[in-house]
């Protein structure tokens, strides 16, 4: 496209501008041998009715006419009465009987062209008497060199800028090509190291282009691959780990009953009901992990409005027993009419969660206080406990995968460290935001915030 329009360019710049300077040097002849002849003609006009050699001879005498090459008076009777020829040029091929009989005939006649560097311009006008009457013919000629070497040189100084231009055009582009295919190789190296797994790559592209701006998002992409490659190793570490260990536990108690046989009953049972415990635990592990995958997978579960209250009263009649296990006091206060568009499974994922650690991580003869309440534009869900709470330092990181405050305390409490998890990416799947702070008065506080549900407007 590039060549195609200095292309373009170059034959406007080698056709159109000669051709129109050109033709305004002809209609600069045209009107000065025109204005010449007409002249010369209206003298010879003027003093005779009749043309003689003498006569005409004298007027030309008279008459101070400049600039012309040739010049020559012819009678009715198509003989010449007048000739000069001031200049070198005696093949004129205007000069012919058709011009003459036309300009006998009361027309003028103009002809010019440019040929050998050179204008040959001629005019033929007719000379009138005073009764109308056609008595003679003027033809003037002009043989102009130098407008013609002007033109020449016009030409040759363009066809110099064309070719300057046409090579300088070549090198530009050639430069440009080799700059983007330079830059174009080293982000298919990226993309090509990318694919072989280093994520840590970094493409450099420099300037304000597309180029650029693909660079950087490039090195985006690349960052959040990175991330999620990590991210993925320590989940499948994680993951490994948590599973690792109730099956490590298992396989040793299991052994333990197999490899003596002198074990007595009670500790048969006491061995099983560890097993019967660990593999609870390997299956709550299992179901929270089967959960994330399907909130990672976005996997479209119908919706419906669904009454936050009601989930919340039946979520805590099923932790009651094990607050008063634990020695921890429930309270609520629940407002009703909030509605959100969402499942009860996922309501209760986030209740449950929230609860449940709420009452594993308090301390004895606390409490958790969970509420309700309604506003204009947001359902709020508050959980407050009296607990050991999180370390400042800690909060920013405790939604993260696997992430334990105090290892040793929450395998002891039995978690997987993947409920809060759970509970971020539910409340933002159903258009939520949840935040954690640390109470002034110890432990700490969950708010979650959800988008009320608004019923359809009937149409009647």
């Amino acid at each position: 496209m590039y060549f195609s329009i200095i292309a373009i360019l170059l034959i406007l710049m080698n056709t159109y501008f000669l051709t129109a300077s050109r033709d305004m040097i002809f209609a600069q002849k045209k009107s000065f041998l025109l204005v010449q002849a007409i002249t010369i003609a209206a003298n010879l006009s003027a003093s005779f009715n009749d043309l003689t050699v003498d006569g005409v001879n004298q007027i030309m005498d008279r008459l101070d006419v400049t600039g012309l090459t040739h010049i020559t008076i012819i009678g009715i009777d198509g003989n010449a009465l007048y000739d000069t020829n001031t200049g070198t040029d005696n093949s004129d091929p205007s000069f012919v009987a058709k011009n003459i009989s036309e300009a006998l005939a009361g027309n003028d006649v103009f002809y010019s062209k440019f040929s050998g560097g050179a204008f040959s311009s001629s005019a033929f006008t007719p000379v009138i008497d005073t009764t109308g009457a056609v008595i003679g013919v003027v033809y003037v000629h002009e043989y102009d060199v130098e407008q013609g070497a002007i033109l020449i040189g016009l030409q040759s100084t363009i066809k110099s800028i064309s070719v300057v231009i046409l090579l300088l055009s070549i090198l530009m582009v050639t430069f440009v090509i080799w700059t983007i295919m330079h830059r174009l190789t080293s982000i298919l190296k990226a993309i090509e190291s990318v694919r072989e797994g280093e994520y840590n790559y970094r493409i450099q592209v420099h300037g304000n282009d597309e180029l650029a701006l693909l660079g950087d998002e490039f090195n985006s992409l690349t960052d959040r691959l990175r991330e999620t490659e990590e991210i993925r190793r320590r989940f499948v570490a994680d993951a490994s780990h948590e599973l690792k260990t109730p099956l490590a536990s298992i396989r040793l108690l299991s052994d333990s009953i197999l490899q003596n046989e002198d074990i007595d009953l009670d500790t048969v049972h006491e061995f099983v009901s560890d097993i019967g415990a660990e593999a609870e635990r390997l299956s709550r592990t299992t179901e929270k992990l089967m959960s994330l995958t399907r909130l990672d997978n976005k996997v479209t579960v119908p919706k419906e409005p669904v009454d936050i209250r009601s989930v919340i009263s039946g979520t805590l009649r099923m932790l009651r027993p094990l607050a008063e296990k634990n020695n921890i006091r429930l309270e609520s206060s629940l407002d009703g009419g909030c509605l959100v568009w969402s499942t009860e499974d996922d309501i209760y994922q986030i209740v449950f969660n929230l609860v449940e650690n709420a009452i594993k991580y308090n301390l004895p003869g606390g409490s958790v206080k969970i509420s309700l309440t309604r506003t204009a534009d947001n359902i709020v869900l508050t959980v407050d406990d009296t607990g050991i709470g999180v370390p400042e330092p800690d909060l920013p990181y405790i939604f993260d995968r696997f992430y334990r405050v105090d290892k040793a305390r929450s395998r002891e409490a039995g978690g997987s460290g993947l409920g809060l998890s759970i509970v971020r990416m539910t409340v933002r799947e159903n258009g939520g935001t949840i935040e954690a702070v640390r109470r002034e008065t110890g432990g700490m506080r969950f708010v979650v915030h959800f988008p009320p549900y608004h019923p359809p407007e009937s149409d009647y």
